[in-house]
């Protein structure tokens, strides 16, 4: 939606460009790395900064600057006051204690999918997962469901974009590959990611669909590798899934 520029305030969009400058290469900012990172010039950004950190969002050790949790409380409030985040973590909570694993949901954002709401069971991967981790869409079995939601020339765009480096020696590297294999995910009706994030991980999405017809959203279980194959993890926890997405259907606005 376009604004008029009186309604516009600059002041925020800068503190937010700050804000969002902080991330898991760069936990630690000075002024000059942050203005680099914005764009916005050295007394702008300070400013911003400071304000951060007057307000208790942010930390200064006289050199570098870092968030505090406080800064949490912005994206666990949006989180909870999503519909969606209400809607299905009843749902995965009854599912994560029927079948024993964790179970998640997520949304697509760029090239990320963000977690919205989640149920563990015992912690499979080396990171923790909670509402509003991120993870690559390429190489994650929410991801490609999701970016098999979209015109394939956006979804190729979006693989190129990201960083496709390996994570272990399972990744698939090459657009194509990556492509071809949520075209296979689109086709089937769920995607299976097999060691390609994590070793040791296993993961099986299905897409959440609106009444409409329109994927909202995804919805996961990880499983260790050492548990199960890829083949009886379809076989065992697919009815599953697909029950719960039959369930929360006609929620979805």
């Amino acid at each position: 939606m376009a604004i008029k520029a009186t309604d516009y305030i600059g002041s925020l969009a800068k503190g937010l460009a700050v804000l969002e400058a902080f991330d898991g290469g760069h936990p630690r900012l000075s002024v000059a790395q942050a203005a680099e990172a914005t764009g916005l010039d050295r007394a702008a950004a300070r400013r911003c900064l400071l304000t951060l950190t007057e307000l208790g969002y942010a930390q200064y050790d006289g050199k570098f600057f870092a968030l505090t949790p406080r800064v949490l409380r912005l994206g666990s409030h949006a989180l909870a006051s999503m519909p969606l985040t209400q809607i299905v973590q009843p749902w995965l909570d009854q599912l994560s204690e029927r079948i024993g694993e964790s179970v998640s949901v997520s949304i697509l954002d760029g090239a990320e999918i963000i977690y919205v709401a989640r149920a563990a069971q015992r912690r499979v991967m080396s990171i923790g997962l909670m509402p509003g981790s991120r993870l690559p869409a390429h190489c994650t079995s929410m991801g490609r469901i999701l970016l098999g939601a979209l015109e394939r020339e956006e979804a190729m765009a979006l693989i190129r974009s990201s960083d496709l480096s390996p994570r272990t020696p399972n990744s698939l590297t090459d657009p194509d590959a990556i492509m071809g294999a949520i075209d296979t995910a689109r086709r089937d009706g769920y995607a299976l990611v097999d060691q390609e994030i994590e070793i040791g991980l296993r993961s099986l999405a299905v897409a959440l669909v609106n009444p409409q017809g329109r994927v909202q959203a995804a919805l996961n279980v990880g499983v260790s590798a050492a548990q199960k194959s890829a083949a009886e993890i379809v076989r065992d926890y697919l009815p599953a899934l697909q029950q719960v997405r039959q369930g929360i259907q006609p929620a979805l606005s």
